[in-house]
């Protein structure tokens, strides 16, 4: 696979904190996103979860450095589930820790958006 660095954050993430990073697989954007996901960073995520400008865009969403996210999380992920399928594209969630699966379970996002165990999955099936 191609993998092209689009942008990166600081890599340090404390308490509170959300730090992003965007490559660029295959075409495929993959948003690997690390800290808490709440009302205090929705709007970061929000930012960085942003579609590409592309027909068809396929965006994976890396869950794995996420310690935390509360309905602001959910409500973003529900909206670029949204704005991504009305232009053709998708959007799989990858390696979700305990805490984040139980509250996609919790709110059935897990039915909704397709969840990987892995990223090599999210970004193959």
């Amino acid at each position: 696979m191609a993998e092209t660095e689009v942008a990166d954050t600081d890599q340090a993430v404390q308490a509170g904190e959300l730090s992003t990073t965007l490559l660029v697989t295959d075409g495929i954007h993959v948003l690997t996103v690390a800290g808490e996901i709440d009302h205090e960073t929705g709007d970061t995520f929000r930012q960085a979860l942003k579609g590409p400008d592309a027909p068809r865009p396929r965006v994976v969403v890396d869950l794995g450095q996420v310690t935390f996210m509360d309905s602001s999380g959910i409500n973003v992920l529900i909206a670029a589930h949204s704005a991504l399928s009305d232009a053709g594209g998708w959007l799989r969630l990858a390696r979700p820790g305990e805490s984040v699966q139980r509250v996609l379970h919790l709110v059935g996002i897990d039915t909704v958006i397709d969840c990987h165990e892995t990223l090599r999955q999210a970004l193959t099936d």
